[in-house]
Protein backbone atom coordinates (compact mmCIF):
# COMPACT_ATOMS: atom_id res chain seq x y z
CA UNK A 1 0.00 0.00 0.00
CA UNK A 2 1.38 3.33 -0.60
CA UNK A 3 2.60 5.56 2.19
CA UNK A 4 0.20 8.39 4.03
CA UNK A 5 2.28 11.03 2.05
CA UNK A 6 1.28 9.91 -1.46
CA UNK A 7 -2.20 9.30 -0.52
CA UNK A 8 -2.31 12.96 0.55
CA UNK A 9 -0.84 14.29 -2.64
CA UNK A 10 -3.36 12.11 -4.47
CA UNK A 11 -6.47 13.65 -2.14
CA UNK A 12 -5.29 16.70 -2.79
CA UNK A 13 -4.73 15.87 -6.74
CA UNK A 14 -6.85 18.51 -9.31
CA UNK A 15 -8.72 16.64 -11.44
CA UNK A 16 -10.92 14.66 -8.56
CA UNK A 17 -13.91 16.32 -8.80
CA UNK A 18 -15.79 17.33 -5.21
CA UNK A 19 -12.35 17.64 -3.15
CA UNK A 20 -10.98 20.93 -4.04
CA UNK A 21 -7.97 19.71 -2.50
CA UNK A 22 -9.27 18.43 0.45
CA UNK A 23 -9.72 14.82 1.44
CA UNK A 24 -13.55 15.35 2.59
CA UNK A 25 -13.15 15.41 6.20
CA UNK A 26 -10.84 18.53 6.47
CA UNK A 27 -7.40 19.83 5.99
CA UNK A 28 -4.87 17.25 5.64
CA UNK A 29 -2.97 18.45 8.21
CA UNK A 30 -5.43 18.00 10.94
CA UNK A 31 -5.21 14.35 10.73
CA UNK A 32 -3.71 12.21 13.03
CA UNK A 33 0.00 11.65 12.94
CA UNK A 34 1.63 8.09 12.27
CA UNK A 35 4.79 7.12 14.42
CA UNK A 36 6.86 4.95 12.31
CA UNK A 37 9.19 2.64 14.33
CA UNK A 38 13.37 3.15 14.07
CA UNK A 39 15.32 0.81 12.21
CA UNK A 40 17.58 0.46 14.77
CA UNK A 41 15.36 -0.48 17.80
CA UNK A 42 16.79 -3.53 19.25
CA UNK A 43 13.48 -5.69 20.12
CA UNK A 44 12.58 -6.94 16.29
CA UNK A 45 9.36 -8.36 17.29
CA UNK A 46 8.10 -5.22 18.85
CA UNK A 47 9.61 -3.11 15.54
CA UNK A 48 7.17 -5.48 14.09
CA UNK A 49 4.08 -5.35 16.26
CA UNK A 50 4.45 -1.62 15.67
CA UNK A 51 5.16 -1.67 11.87
CA UNK A 52 1.65 -3.95 11.42
CA UNK A 53 0.08 -1.97 13.49
CA UNK A 54 0.73 1.47 11.80
CA UNK A 55 -0.02 -0.57 8.66
CA UNK A 56 -3.55 -1.55 9.44
CA UNK A 57 -4.10 2.17 10.99
CA UNK A 58 -2.67 4.13 7.23
CA UNK A 59 -4.88 1.30 5.51
CA UNK A 60 -7.95 2.14 7.47
CA UNK A 61 -7.12 5.88 6.97
CA UNK A 62 -6.61 5.78 3.08
CA UNK A 63 -9.68 3.62 2.57
CA UNK A 64 -11.83 5.92 4.59
CA UNK A 65 -10.54 8.87 2.59
CA UNK A 66 -10.96 6.76 -0.56
CA UNK A 67 -14.66 6.41 0.50
CA UNK A 68 -15.15 9.98 1.12
CA UNK A 69 -13.68 10.86 -2.27
CA UNK A 70 -15.75 8.32 -4.64
CA UNK A 71 -19.08 9.52 -2.11
CA UNK A 72 -18.33 13.15 -3.26
CA UNK A 73 -18.13 12.21 -7.03
CA UNK A 74 -20.10 12.43 -9.47
CA UNK A 75 -21.17 9.38 -11.71
CA UNK A 76 -20.76 9.61 -15.78
CA UNK A 77 -24.07 8.35 -17.27
CA UNK A 78 -23.60 5.27 -19.10
CA UNK A 79 -25.01 5.46 -22.42
CA UNK A 80 -26.88 2.14 -21.40
CA UNK A 81 -28.40 0.94 -18.68
CA UNK A 82 -25.76 -0.93 -16.04
CA UNK A 83 -28.02 -4.16 -15.80
CA UNK A 84 -28.57 -4.27 -19.85
CA UNK A 85 -27.07 -6.10 -22.57
CA UNK A 86 -27.84 -3.99 -25.17
CA UNK A 87 -26.60 -2.15 -27.33
CA UNK A 88 -23.44 -4.20 -26.98
CA UNK A 89 -20.60 -1.72 -26.54
CA UNK A 90 -20.95 2.40 -26.46
CA UNK A 91 -17.48 3.61 -26.89
CA UNK A 92 -18.14 3.76 -30.59
CA UNK A 93 -21.04 3.49 -33.00
CA UNK A 94 -21.33 0.27 -35.49
CA UNK A 95 -23.37 -1.09 -37.93
CA UNK A 96 -24.43 -3.92 -40.40
CA UNK A 97 -23.04 -6.58 -38.11
CA UNK A 98 -21.92 -9.97 -39.06
CA UNK A 99 -20.83 -12.71 -36.90
CA UNK A 100 -17.72 -14.86 -37.14
CA UNK A 101 -17.68 -17.75 -35.01
CA UNK A 102 -14.16 -18.97 -34.70
CA UNK A 103 -13.03 -21.70 -32.41
CA UNK A 104 -14.22 -20.69 -28.94
CA UNK A 105 -15.06 -17.21 -29.69
CA UNK A 106 -17.60 -15.02 -32.14
CA UNK A 107 -15.96 -11.84 -33.63
CA UNK A 108 -18.09 -9.51 -34.82
CA UNK A 109 -17.55 -6.93 -37.91
CA UNK A 110 -19.38 -3.66 -38.17
CA UNK A 111 -19.82 -1.06 -40.51
CA UNK A 112 -17.77 2.11 -38.60
CA UNK A 113 -20.61 4.82 -38.41
CA UNK A 114 -18.99 7.93 -36.79
CA UNK A 115 -20.09 11.95 -36.96
CA UNK A 116 -20.35 13.42 -40.13
CA UNK A 117 -20.39 17.66 -39.01
CA UNK A 118 -20.78 20.79 -40.65
CA UNK A 119 -17.90 23.24 -40.58
CA UNK A 120 -18.93 24.73 -37.29
CA UNK A 121 -19.59 21.31 -36.04
CA UNK A 122 -22.90 20.53 -36.34
CA UNK A 123 -23.72 17.26 -36.64
CA UNK A 124 -25.47 16.27 -39.79
CA UNK A 125 -27.18 13.19 -41.24
CA UNK A 126 -25.36 10.50 -41.93
CA UNK A 127 -24.89 9.72 -45.37
CA UNK A 128 -21.94 6.83 -45.07
CA UNK A 129 -19.49 8.34 -47.68
CA UNK A 130 -16.90 8.84 -44.90
CA UNK A 131 -16.67 5.08 -44.15
CA UNK A 132 -13.61 3.46 -44.66
CA UNK A 133 -12.61 1.58 -41.76
CA UNK A 134 -14.55 -1.98 -40.10
CA UNK A 135 -14.93 -1.98 -36.82
CA UNK A 136 -14.60 -5.55 -34.85
CA UNK A 137 -15.44 -7.00 -31.24
CA UNK A 138 -15.36 -10.31 -29.48
CA UNK A 139 -16.70 -12.43 -26.76
CA UNK A 140 -16.88 -16.01 -25.79
CA UNK A 141 -19.39 -15.33 -22.97
CA UNK A 142 -22.16 -13.14 -25.01
CA UNK A 143 -21.74 -9.97 -22.18
CA UNK A 144 -18.39 -8.91 -21.93
CA UNK A 145 -17.07 -8.23 -24.89
CA UNK A 146 -13.42 -7.14 -26.03
CA UNK A 147 -12.68 -4.24 -28.26
CA UNK A 148 -10.06 -5.25 -30.90
CA UNK A 149 -10.40 -1.54 -33.51
CA UNK A 150 -10.66 -0.72 -36.73
CA UNK A 151 -9.67 -2.33 -39.51
CA UNK A 152 -7.93 -0.05 -42.42
CA UNK A 153 -9.87 -1.15 -45.39
CA UNK A 154 -10.46 1.46 -47.68
CA UNK A 155 -8.66 4.86 -49.17
CA UNK A 156 -5.18 5.56 -49.56
CA UNK A 157 -4.72 4.61 -45.55
CA UNK A 158 -6.56 1.42 -46.11
CA UNK A 159 -5.59 -1.53 -47.26
CA UNK A 160 -7.55 -1.88 -50.16
CA UNK A 161 -6.32 1.56 -51.86
CA UNK A 162 -8.66 1.35 -54.87
CA UNK A 163 -11.82 1.14 -52.95
CA UNK A 164 -13.52 4.63 -51.30
CA UNK A 165 -15.71 2.80 -48.99
CA UNK A 166 -16.27 -0.28 -46.46
CA UNK A 167 -19.60 -0.83 -45.66
CA UNK A 168 -21.94 -4.15 -44.33
CA UNK A 169 -18.64 -6.64 -43.74
CA UNK A 170 -19.10 -10.35 -44.04
CA UNK A 171 -16.55 -12.52 -42.17
CA UNK A 172 -15.69 -16.55 -43.19
CA UNK A 173 -12.99 -18.64 -42.24
CA UNK A 174 -11.19 -21.97 -43.92
CA UNK A 175 -8.44 -24.21 -43.63
CA UNK A 176 -5.99 -23.33 -46.31
CA UNK A 177 -2.75 -25.19 -46.75
CA UNK A 178 -3.16 -26.84 -43.69
CA UNK A 179 -3.95 -23.13 -41.58
CA UNK A 180 -6.65 -21.51 -41.01
CA UNK A 181 -7.19 -18.17 -43.02
CA UNK A 182 -9.75 -15.38 -43.08
CA UNK A 183 -11.43 -13.48 -45.13
CA UNK A 184 -12.86 -10.18 -44.91
CA UNK A 185 -15.56 -9.34 -47.18
CA UNK A 186 -16.68 -5.85 -48.08
CA UNK A 187 -18.72 -3.22 -50.15
CA UNK A 188 -17.28 -0.56 -51.70
CA UNK A 189 -19.94 1.53 -51.55
CA UNK A 190 -22.95 -0.16 -53.67
CA UNK A 191 -20.55 -0.57 -56.98
CA UNK A 192 -18.72 -4.09 -55.85
CA UNK A 193 -17.52 -5.72 -53.37
CA UNK A 194 -14.29 -6.41 -52.08
CA UNK A 195 -12.40 -9.33 -50.29
CA UNK A 196 -9.54 -8.59 -47.92
CA UNK A 197 -7.32 -11.95 -45.79
CA UNK A 198 -5.45 -12.29 -42.88
CA UNK A 199 -4.24 -15.11 -40.46
CA UNK A 200 -6.15 -14.26 -37.19
CA UNK A 201 -9.46 -12.65 -37.19
CA UNK A 202 -8.40 -9.57 -36.48
CA UNK A 203 -5.35 -9.22 -38.52
CA UNK A 204 -3.01 -7.35 -39.77
CA UNK A 205 -5.12 -8.06 -43.54
CA UNK A 206 -4.06 -7.18 -46.40
CA UNK A 207 -5.32 -7.01 -50.29
CA UNK A 208 -4.41 -9.81 -52.45
CA UNK A 209 -6.77 -9.49 -55.31
CA UNK A 210 -5.93 -5.65 -55.36
CA UNK A 211 -9.73 -5.19 -57.36
CA UNK A 212 -13.03 -5.90 -56.48
CA UNK A 213 -14.31 -9.25 -56.11
CA UNK A 214 -17.56 -8.84 -57.52
CA UNK A 215 -17.51 -6.04 -60.10
CA UNK A 216 -20.01 -4.74 -62.51
CA UNK A 217 -18.15 -6.48 -65.57
CA UNK A 218 -18.92 -9.34 -64.12
CA UNK A 219 -22.22 -11.44 -65.76
CA UNK A 220 -25.26 -10.95 -64.36
CA UNK A 221 -24.12 -8.08 -62.07
CA UNK A 222 -24.02 -5.16 -64.10
CA UNK A 223 -28.01 -5.02 -64.37
CA UNK A 224 -27.86 -5.28 -60.03
CA UNK A 225 -28.84 -1.70 -58.58
CA UNK A 226 -26.48 -1.61 -55.64
CA UNK A 227 -23.37 -4.25 -55.45
CA UNK A 228 -23.28 -4.64 -52.34
CA UNK A 229 -23.98 -6.03 -48.47
CA UNK A 230 -22.11 -9.93 -49.17
CA UNK A 231 -23.32 -12.80 -46.54
CA UNK A 232 -20.85 -15.94 -46.73
CA UNK A 233 -21.44 -19.49 -46.23
CA UNK A 234 -19.33 -22.22 -45.80
CA UNK A 235 -20.57 -25.00 -46.26
CA UNK A 236 -20.16 -28.99 -44.64
CA UNK A 237 -18.23 -29.56 -47.76
CA UNK A 238 -16.51 -27.30 -47.82
CA UNK A 239 -17.68 -25.37 -50.62
CA UNK A 240 -18.08 -21.88 -49.85
CA UNK A 241 -21.15 -19.26 -51.29
CA UNK A 242 -21.26 -15.67 -51.34
CA UNK A 243 -24.58 -13.90 -51.51
CA UNK A 244 -25.43 -10.03 -52.23
CA UNK A 245 -27.38 -7.37 -54.34
CA UNK A 246 -30.32 -5.15 -53.56
CA UNK A 247 -32.13 -2.14 -55.10
CA UNK A 248 -35.30 -1.80 -56.17
CA UNK A 249 -35.49 -0.90 -60.22
CA UNK A 250 -38.63 1.05 -61.18
CA UNK A 251 -42.42 -0.58 -61.96
CA UNK A 252 -40.42 -3.95 -59.98
CA UNK A 253 -41.52 -3.67 -56.05
CA UNK A 254 -42.33 -6.74 -55.58
CA UNK A 255 -40.05 -8.52 -57.36
CA UNK A 256 -37.25 -6.55 -58.00
CA UNK A 257 -34.53 -9.42 -59.32
CA UNK A 258 -31.58 -7.87 -57.66
CA UNK A 259 -30.67 -10.23 -55.21
CA UNK A 260 -27.04 -12.61 -56.01
CA UNK A 261 -25.23 -15.56 -54.93
CA UNK A 262 -22.05 -17.55 -56.74
CA UNK A 263 -19.98 -20.25 -55.21
CA UNK A 264 -16.46 -19.25 -54.77
CA UNK A 265 -13.84 -20.57 -55.61
CA UNK A 266 -11.39 -22.72 -52.93
CA UNK A 267 -8.85 -19.77 -52.70
CA UNK A 268 -11.95 -18.13 -51.35
CA UNK A 269 -11.11 -14.96 -53.30
CA UNK A 270 -12.63 -15.93 -57.10
CA UNK A 271 -15.80 -16.93 -58.44
CA UNK A 272 -17.17 -20.39 -59.71
CA UNK A 273 -19.00 -19.83 -62.93
CA UNK A 274 -21.50 -17.47 -62.81
CA UNK A 275 -23.41 -15.41 -60.63
CA UNK A 276 -27.05 -16.79 -60.11
CA UNK A 277 -30.39 -14.27 -59.35
CA UNK A 278 -32.08 -15.10 -56.31
CA UNK A 279 -35.53 -14.59 -57.59
CA UNK A 280 -37.31 -13.22 -53.84
CA UNK A 281 -40.73 -10.53 -53.22
CA UNK A 282 -39.83 -7.04 -51.99
CA UNK A 283 -36.02 -7.36 -51.48
CA UNK A 284 -34.39 -4.19 -50.90
CA UNK A 285 -30.50 -4.81 -49.24
CA UNK A 286 -29.08 -7.15 -46.42
CA UNK A 287 -28.29 -10.49 -47.65
CA UNK A 288 -27.71 -13.39 -44.94
CA UNK A 289 -27.64 -16.88 -44.84
CA UNK A 290 -27.55 -19.93 -42.44
CA UNK A 291 -27.68 -23.40 -42.39
CA UNK A 292 -29.74 -25.58 -40.55
CA UNK A 293 -29.84 -29.56 -40.79
CA UNK A 294 -30.13 -29.99 -44.45
CA UNK A 295 -31.83 -26.39 -45.38
CA UNK A 296 -30.55 -23.33 -46.32
CA UNK A 297 -32.28 -20.10 -45.00
CA UNK A 298 -31.48 -16.74 -47.04
CA UNK A 299 -32.64 -14.08 -45.13
CA UNK A 300 -33.04 -10.09 -46.28
CA UNK A 301 -34.37 -6.97 -45.91
CA UNK A 302 -37.58 -6.21 -47.28
CA UNK A 303 -38.15 -3.05 -48.90
CA UNK A 304 -39.49 0.22 -48.01
CA UNK A 305 -42.76 0.22 -50.71
CA UNK A 306 -44.77 -2.73 -49.95
CA UNK A 307 -47.93 -2.76 -50.51
CA UNK A 308 -51.08 -3.80 -49.35
CA UNK A 309 -51.21 -6.79 -51.48
CA UNK A 310 -47.62 -8.67 -50.11
CA UNK A 311 -48.72 -7.82 -46.83
CA UNK A 312 -51.36 -9.71 -47.39
CA UNK A 313 -49.71 -12.59 -49.59
CA UNK A 314 -46.65 -12.79 -46.91
CA UNK A 315 -47.51 -11.02 -44.07
CA UNK A 316 -44.57 -8.48 -44.13
CA UNK A 317 -44.24 -4.59 -44.32
CA UNK A 318 -41.69 -2.73 -44.86
CA UNK A 319 -37.95 -2.89 -44.10
CA UNK A 320 -38.53 -6.04 -42.00
CA UNK A 321 -36.29 -8.98 -42.02
CA UNK A 322 -37.82 -11.81 -44.21
CA UNK A 323 -36.73 -15.51 -44.10
CA UNK A 324 -37.24 -18.04 -46.94
CA UNK A 325 -35.64 -21.46 -47.13
CA UNK A 326 -34.51 -24.30 -50.16
CA UNK A 327 -32.55 -27.35 -50.29
CA UNK A 328 -30.05 -26.03 -52.00
CA UNK A 329 -27.16 -22.90 -51.10
CA UNK A 330 -28.10 -21.54 -54.63
CA UNK A 331 -31.97 -21.71 -54.12
CA UNK A 332 -34.46 -21.70 -55.60
CA UNK A 333 -35.77 -19.95 -52.45
CA UNK A 334 -39.51 -20.11 -50.98
CA UNK A 335 -41.27 -17.98 -48.64
CA UNK A 336 -41.14 -18.87 -45.05
CA UNK A 337 -41.76 -16.31 -42.62
CA UNK A 338 -41.06 -12.74 -41.12
CA UNK A 339 -38.24 -13.16 -38.53
CA UNK A 340 -37.49 -9.47 -37.38
CA UNK A 341 -39.36 -6.20 -37.60
CA UNK A 342 -37.90 -2.71 -38.23
CA UNK A 343 -36.29 -1.80 -34.87
CA UNK A 344 -38.19 1.08 -35.04
CA UNK A 345 -40.92 -0.29 -34.09
CA UNK A 346 -39.75 -1.36 -30.94
CA UNK A 347 -37.57 1.33 -30.29
CA UNK A 348 -38.32 4.07 -31.89
CA UNK A 349 -36.33 6.07 -34.89
CA UNK A 350 -36.95 3.93 -38.00
CA UNK A 351 -33.97 3.53 -40.54
CA UNK A 352 -32.63 0.36 -42.76
CA UNK A 353 -32.79 -2.79 -41.34
CA UNK A 354 -29.59 -5.41 -41.57
CA UNK A 355 -28.80 -8.72 -39.62
CA UNK A 356 -27.15 -11.79 -39.31
CA UNK A 357 -27.87 -15.18 -38.21
CA UNK A 358 -25.72 -17.78 -35.94
CA UNK A 359 -25.06 -19.93 -34.09
CA UNK A 360 -22.67 -20.61 -31.13
CA UNK A 361 -23.02 -23.70 -28.86
CA UNK A 362 -25.66 -24.68 -29.69
CA UNK A 363 -27.38 -21.30 -28.98
CA UNK A 364 -28.88 -19.16 -32.28
CA UNK A 365 -28.82 -15.54 -32.35
CA UNK A 366 -29.47 -12.55 -34.02
CA UNK A 367 -27.27 -9.35 -34.87
CA UNK A 368 -28.93 -6.44 -35.91
CA UNK A 369 -28.52 -2.75 -36.01
CA UNK A 370 -30.86 -0.15 -34.08
CA UNK A 371 -30.72 4.08 -33.49
CA UNK A 372 -30.63 3.21 -29.55
CA UNK A 373 -26.89 4.96 -28.89
CA UNK A 374 -27.83 7.97 -31.04
CA UNK A 375 -31.31 8.58 -29.52
CA UNK A 376 -29.52 8.67 -26.06
CA UNK A 377 -27.10 11.17 -27.17
CA UNK A 378 -30.11 13.35 -28.42
CA UNK A 379 -28.50 13.25 -31.74
CA UNK A 380 -31.10 10.99 -34.15
CA UNK A 381 -28.68 11.87 -37.56
CA UNK A 382 -28.76 8.14 -38.52
CA UNK A 383 -26.03 6.40 -36.61
CA UNK A 384 -26.28 3.11 -35.27
CA UNK A 385 -25.62 0.82 -32.80
CA UNK A 386 -25.57 -3.23 -32.44
CA UNK A 387 -27.56 -5.27 -30.50
CA UNK A 388 -27.86 -9.36 -29.97
CA UNK A 389 -30.85 -11.08 -29.45
CA UNK A 390 -31.14 -15.20 -28.68
CA UNK A 391 -33.95 -17.12 -30.16
CA UNK A 392 -35.04 -21.18 -30.56
CA UNK A 393 -34.81 -22.82 -34.02
CA UNK A 394 -37.85 -24.86 -34.74
CA UNK A 395 -37.24 -29.01 -35.74
CA UNK A 396 -38.66 -27.52 -38.62
CA UNK A 397 -36.76 -24.49 -39.21
CA UNK A 398 -39.35 -22.49 -38.19
CA UNK A 399 -38.06 -18.96 -35.86
CA UNK A 400 -40.95 -16.80 -35.40
CA UNK A 401 -40.55 -13.10 -34.84
CA UNK A 402 -37.66 -12.58 -32.52
CA UNK A 403 -38.10 -10.29 -29.42
CA UNK A 404 -35.63 -6.92 -29.58
CA UNK A 405 -34.85 -6.26 -26.43
CA UNK A 406 -32.29 -4.05 -24.42
CA UNK A 407 -31.39 -6.71 -21.13
CA UNK A 408 -30.25 -9.27 -24.11
CA UNK A 409 -28.93 -12.90 -24.14
CA UNK A 410 -27.70 -14.92 -21.12
CA UNK A 411 -24.40 -15.38 -20.10
CA UNK A 412 -23.05 -18.59 -21.45
CA UNK A 413 -19.89 -18.60 -19.04
CA UNK A 414 -18.37 -16.70 -16.20
CA UNK A 415 -15.81 -14.55 -17.03
CA UNK A 416 -11.87 -15.43 -15.77
CA UNK A 417 -10.32 -12.47 -14.62
CA UNK A 418 -7.56 -14.72 -13.03
CA UNK A 419 -6.60 -14.34 -17.01
CA UNK A 420 -4.81 -11.28 -17.84
CA UNK A 421 -7.66 -9.65 -19.34
CA UNK A 422 -7.51 -6.85 -21.76
CA UNK A 423 -9.12 -3.05 -20.42
CA UNK A 424 -10.97 -2.76 -23.48
CA UNK A 425 -13.06 -5.68 -22.63
CA UNK A 426 -16.60 -4.71 -21.44
CA UNK A 427 -19.44 -5.68 -20.36
CA UNK A 428 -20.68 -1.45 -19.73
CA UNK A 429 -18.80 1.25 -20.03
CA UNK A 430 -19.64 5.22 -19.12
CA UNK A 431 -17.49 8.07 -20.59
CA UNK A 432 -14.17 6.57 -21.49
CA UNK A 433 -13.16 5.19 -24.67
CA UNK A 434 -10.22 2.81 -26.26
CA UNK A 435 -7.71 3.34 -28.54
CA UNK A 436 -5.19 0.85 -30.52
CA UNK A 437 -2.40 -0.32 -28.71
CA UNK A 438 1.45 -1.39 -30.32
CA UNK A 439 -0.06 -4.43 -31.07
CA UNK A 440 -2.65 -5.53 -33.93
CA UNK A 441 -6.11 -6.06 -32.63
CA UNK A 442 -5.51 -4.93 -29.38
CA UNK A 443 -6.93 -2.00 -27.28
CA UNK A 444 -5.96 0.22 -24.29
CA UNK A 445 -8.79 1.84 -22.26
CA UNK A 446 -8.16 5.94 -22.57
CA UNK A 447 -9.80 9.24 -22.00
CA UNK A 448 -10.72 8.50 -18.34
CA UNK A 449 -11.98 11.41 -16.29
CA UNK A 450 -13.98 11.74 -12.58
CA UNK A 451 -16.84 9.51 -12.40
CA UNK A 452 -16.54 7.41 -15.24
CA UNK A 453 -16.95 3.84 -15.15
CA UNK A 454 -16.25 0.23 -16.71
CA UNK A 455 -18.36 -3.59 -15.62
CA UNK A 456 -17.39 -6.90 -15.95
CA UNK A 457 -20.11 -9.00 -15.97
CA UNK A 458 -20.27 -12.45 -13.78
CA UNK A 459 -16.70 -12.45 -12.84
CA UNK A 460 -16.08 -15.68 -11.25
CA UNK A 461 -13.51 -15.64 -8.19
CA UNK A 462 -13.62 -19.18 -7.51
CA UNK A 463 -14.31 -20.69 -3.88
CA UNK A 464 -10.72 -19.51 -3.01
CA UNK A 465 -10.55 -15.40 -2.32
CA UNK A 466 -8.18 -13.18 -4.11
CA UNK A 467 -5.93 -11.34 -2.29
CA UNK A 468 -4.92 -8.58 -4.90
CA UNK A 469 -6.06 -6.74 -7.56
CA UNK A 470 -3.13 -5.68 -10.42
CA UNK A 471 -3.37 -3.46 -13.43
CA UNK A 472 -0.71 -2.07 -16.03
CA UNK A 473 -1.50 1.51 -16.05
CA UNK A 474 0.23 4.53 -18.20
CA UNK A 475 -0.30 7.56 -16.56
CA UNK A 476 1.82 10.23 -17.92
CA UNK A 477 3.54 11.39 -14.08
CA UNK A 478 -0.72 12.03 -13.28
CA UNK A 479 -2.43 10.60 -10.49
CA UNK A 480 -5.65 8.72 -9.36
CA UNK A 481 -7.59 6.12 -7.87
CA UNK A 482 -9.72 3.11 -9.04
CA UNK A 483 -12.46 2.10 -6.70
CA UNK A 484 -13.55 -1.98 -7.18
CA UNK A 485 -17.20 -2.41 -6.58
CA UNK A 486 -19.21 -5.66 -6.71
CA UNK A 487 -22.92 -6.42 -7.78
CA UNK A 488 -24.11 -2.54 -8.29
CA UNK A 489 -22.22 0.07 -9.59
CA UNK A 490 -22.29 1.45 -5.69
CA UNK A 491 -22.21 -1.86 -4.04
CA UNK A 492 -19.57 -3.62 -1.72
CA UNK A 493 -16.35 -2.05 -2.11
CA UNK A 494 -13.66 -4.84 -2.26
CA UNK A 495 -10.60 -2.30 -3.05
CA UNK A 496 -8.85 0.64 -3.65
CA UNK A 497 -6.05 0.99 -6.13
CA UNK A 498 -4.29 4.04 -5.92
CA UNK A 499 -2.30 5.31 -9.67
CA UNK A 500 0.86 6.03 -9.01
CA UNK A 501 2.28 9.25 -11.34
CA UNK A 502 5.11 7.79 -13.80
CA UNK A 503 6.95 8.22 -17.23
CA UNK A 504 8.21 4.22 -17.67
CA UNK A 505 4.52 3.55 -19.93
CA UNK A 506 2.83 0.61 -18.82
CA UNK A 507 3.75 -0.58 -15.87
CA UNK A 508 2.48 -2.96 -13.51
CA UNK A 509 0.24 -1.74 -10.54
CA UNK A 510 -1.75 -3.64 -7.65
CA UNK A 511 -3.64 -3.09 -4.55
CA UNK A 512 -4.67 -5.72 -1.98
CA UNK A 513 -8.47 -6.68 -1.84
CA UNK A 514 -10.04 -5.31 1.47
CA UNK A 515 -12.78 -8.14 1.56
CA UNK A 516 -12.60 -11.86 0.80
CA UNK A 517 -14.86 -12.77 -2.00
CA UNK A 518 -15.41 -16.16 -3.77
CA UNK A 519 -18.39 -16.77 -6.20
CA UNK A 520 -19.86 -15.18 -9.51
CA UNK A 521 -20.46 -11.06 -8.79
CA UNK A 522 -20.48 -8.45 -11.25
CA UNK A 523 -17.13 -5.90 -10.58
CA UNK A 524 -17.16 -2.38 -11.49
CA UNK A 525 -14.10 -0.01 -11.79
CA UNK A 526 -15.21 3.30 -10.90
CA UNK A 527 -11.96 6.38 -11.79
CA UNK A 528 -11.04 9.00 -10.39
CA UNK A 529 -8.58 11.00 -11.79
CA UNK A 530 -7.40 11.32 -15.57
CA UNK A 531 -4.62 11.29 -17.50
CA UNK A 532 -3.78 7.70 -17.14
CA UNK A 533 -4.58 4.57 -19.92
CA UNK A 534 -5.25 0.99 -18.55
CA UNK A 535 -4.25 -1.83 -20.72
CA UNK A 536 -4.80 -4.80 -19.07
CA UNK A 537 -6.82 -6.14 -15.35
CA UNK A 538 -5.81 -9.46 -13.35
CA UNK A 539 -6.57 -10.64 -10.26
CA UNK A 540 -3.99 -12.42 -8.30
CA UNK A 541 -4.45 -15.31 -5.71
Amino acid sequence: MLGLLLCAGMLGMTGCAGNDGKNGQGDRGQQEKIQIPSADRSDDNKVSNETEITEEKENAMMEKDYAQMFKELKLTKSLKGVKDENPIYTQRFGADPYALVYEDRVYFYMTQDSFMTEADGTIKENNYQNIKTISVISTDDFVNFTDHGEIPVAGKDGVATWANNSWAPAAAWKMIDGKPKFFLYFADAGGGIGVISADSPVGPFKDELGKGLIRRDMPNCGNVLWLFDPAVLVDDDGKAYIYFGGGVPKDKIDWPGTGRVAQLGDDMMSIVGEPVALDVPYLFEDSGIHKYKDTYYYTYCSNWQVDEAGTEKYGFVNAEIVCLESKSPMGPFTFKEVILENPGKNFGLYGNNHHAVFSFKDQWYITYHTRVQEKKMGVEKGYRCVHIDEFEMGEDGTIGKIEQTLTGRKQIKSFDLYQETSAATMAVCAGVNTRPADEVGKMVLTEISDGDFVKLEGVDFSDTSAKTLRAKIKTNSQTGVIRISTDMLNGDVIGYLPVEGSDEGFVWMETGLTQEITGVHDVYFTFCGEGYEIESWQLVK
